[in-house]
């Protein structure tokens, strides 16, 4: 859904010049970068900015800077427009201000209707007169007379986009068990499904503390060496197997995939470490 709004911009059109670097910038109230032609213009990492977008003109930051341009020449990126003037920051806190209360109108007629819904947070685009509200729920929702008395209220278009938890994780961002920040926030486009398979396949611990992302799911880096782990496996034997190996016969006790060894218990109880080559016909 807020991905599916993202890839908008970059939607392929007729485009006559092609820049050669581009510049990532992040739009407010979403975490993951876009990227943006900076034209002739240069902008350092930081920098406010005014951006084209599919909702008209949004501002936001700079991300990062001269990444080589490698979309075709017939595809078209949205542009820089310009820094953030003074008029801009006005207009960006007087923005700031009318989504602060409608998310707080919002969450009251939310209680009073009694609707099973989480909010999560309020875009408003002045131009279009729009207002979107995201939100997460565990299904379908009823918000039609949530949307009539915000309407009502705030005398403007209204927007109710629901959210999988996801793309909350994706949009709010923060970091990974591993230190780095999450996947969903800065390069992946598109979920895949990820499987309890996948961790069984790589030997790794089944404890949800240790496979789940900070959205509560299976971590999607789980996908990632899968089909690494499904080919070297191949050539593996199976657990508790019987096999022949240059010491005798014994037991397959444990298989190391990337390492390709095989930990074997030996008929006369010893264990030990062979290489996949060691143990080929």
């Amino acid at each position: 859904m807020i991905d599916s709004m993202k890839e908008d911009l970059t939607l392929p059109k007729k485009h006559s010049k092609k820049t050669k670097f581009l510049i990532g910038v992040r739009i407010e109230n979403f975490s993951k970068s876009i990227l943006h032609d900076p034209g002739k213009q240069n902008f350092r990492v930081g920098t406010q900015v005014i951006v084209e977008s599919n909702n008209g003109v949004q501002m936001g930051i700079i991300a990062s800077n001269k990444i080589p341009n490698i979309i075709t020449a017939q595809e078209k990126v949205p542009k820089i427009l310009r820094v953030l003037n003074a008029n801009d920051l006005q207009a960006q806190k007087r923005q700031k201000q009318t989504e602060q209360s409608a998310k707080e109108l919002c969450q009251q007629l939310i209680n009073k209707f009694n609707i099973k819904m989480d909010l999560s947070w309020v875009n408003h685009y002045p131009k279009e007169k729009k207002i979107v509200f995201f939100f997460t729920a565990e299904g379908r929702v009823d918000f039609r007379q949530l949307i009539k008395e915000l309407v009502l209220k705030l005398k403007q278009r209204i927007e109710m986009r629901q959210m999988g938890i996801r793309d909350t994780a994706s949009e709010i961002g923060g970091y990974g068990v591993c230190g780095e920040t999450l996947c969903c926030s800065t390069f992946l486009k598109e979920f895949t499904p990820v499987t309890i398979r996948m961790a069984k396949d790589q030997g790794l611990a089944l404890n949800p503390s240790k496979i789940s992302g900070a959205c509560g799911r299976l971590m999607c880096c789980l996908q990632y060496e899968h089909q690494t782990y499904k080919e070297l496996s191949q050539t593996m034997p199976k657990s508790e197997s019987i096999i022949q190996t240059p010491e005798g016969k014994g037991k397959v006790i444990q298989n190391n995939i990337i390492q390709q060894t095989v930990v074997v218990r030996l008929e006369d109880e010893s264990i030990i470490t062979f290489s996949i080559e060691e143990l080929s016909p």
